[in-house]
């Protein structure tokens, strides 16, 4: 049985270390040896409000972006809703009204922020920003991972020249300013967290990445690259690379993975990871790329034989010219919360459902899941 109830504890001061050698893995939980939580239940509750109201201000200010209202479900078959890697099912419910159509509980709202670009109007260098809240049901939980999701999603018209890895790289590092801002801030407001976080984020591709360490899953070679400069930006995400794999999947209709960049390698999308030492691993924050064009679009379709996408309702607008050229992504709001505030599960930032024995585990760590 899946409990409801929150289990309701006061946190000590944090004392935890931060080498490798305080980690301890016990099933999918990882933990800080003696760990104890940096901040109690008010100070954790005012650090969320603070951090959300501060960064969204700051990543509108960067981005220029304006604030708009956002679904929490879209119609079924329309093509709107983002299929991730294409496995994960939507929660799905139907419509009395519309004759039982069906509505799914968005993914994410990746290709709903392009559509309403266009409807709103904005004009290249301007876009919008929203609060994503979605339920994803397939979700294999853990410290970072939760059947609720909410992220910043932002969406951004460009040019057509600004379509270059150049410009992406630029909007990354302003979106970074505002991470390290709000990490300044959040200090400062509770002397017992440190900074930890390098002044600057590193760019590299995939494909590098997979000749750095070849003999290393994805996810280990993530770890290694953040272990190694602190915050990464890794390009390319959802093609294959030169070992016939991919790094990690990407949905063929928003972010363009395909195109060839300057120094040879494809992929104009990417993920924002840090190392997070309070749980002695890599952690991604964002993911984010320029999006498909009506060529890369056809090209993506056929690389993953989906070409029948191109007769749904989104797929028909981008390619009858009807959609701006954009920018986006999503941004983890419980994710950075649990980073600026030094917490070793998001279930301890964000409310959710657990299963019983990882709720108990969790409590005898040090980690009071909300």
């Amino acid at each position: 049985m899946l409990a409801y109830l929150n289990n309701m504890c006061n946190f000590a001061p944090a004392n935890y270390k931060r080498d490798n050698k305080s980690i301890k893995n016990m099933g999918r939980i990882i933990k800080p040896i003696n760990y104890e939580a940096a901040l109690d239940m008010k100070q954790t509750e005012h650090g969320i409000k603070q951090i959300k109201e501060f960064f969204q201000q700051n990543l509108s200010t960067e981005l220029r972006l304006r604030r708009v209202t956002a679904p929490l479900f879209v119609l079924k078959g329309l093509g709107i809703n983002d299929d991730l890697n294409g496995v994960e099912r939507a929660v799905t419910f139907p419509i009395k009204d519309l004759g039982d159509a069906k509505a799914e509980v968005v993914h994410s709202l990746a290709k709903w922020k392009r559509l309403s670009l266009a409807e709103y109007k904005i004009e290249p260098g301007y876009g919008i920003y929203t609060d994503m809240n979605a339920i994803r049901a397939d979700e294999e939980l853990d410290n970072l991972h939760s059947l609720y999701v909410d992220q910043w999603d932002w969406e951004a018209v460009i040019t057509r020249d600004q379509r270059t890895l150049e410009y992406l790289k630029n909007v990354v590092e302003r979106i970074y300013a505002a991470i390290l801002r709000t990490e300044f801030l959040t200090c400062e407001t509770y002397p017992q967290l440190k900074p930890f976080l390098p002044e600057r984020i590193t760019f590299i591709h995939s494909e590098d990445l997979l000749q750095m360490y070849p003999d290393k899953t994805p996810k280990e070679r993530e770890d290694e690259i953040c272990r190694k400069y602190g915050a990464v930006f890794i390009i390319g995400i959802g093609g294959k690379l030169s070992n016939g794999q991919k790094h990690d999947g990407r949905a063929p209709d928003y972010d363009d993975w395909s195109t060839a960049t300057e120094d040879g390698n494809t992929g104009l999308n990417g993920d924002i990871l840090i190392w997070y030492p309070v749980l002695g691993r890599s952690f991604e924050l964002s993911s984010m790329g320029i999006r498909v064009d009506k060529d890369s679009l056809v090209r993506q379709l056929k690389l993953e034989n989906q070409e029948e996408r191109l007769d749904l309702y989104f797929h028909k607008k981008l390619m009858n010219d009807e959609l701006p050229l954009s920018i986006g992504g999503g941004i983890g709001q419980s994710r950075l919360c649990m980073v600026m505030l030094h917490k070793g599960h998001i279930g301890e930032i964000q409310a959710s459902i657990w299963p019983d024995d990882m709720r108990k585990e969790c409590k005898e760590l040090g980690m009071n899941l909300i």
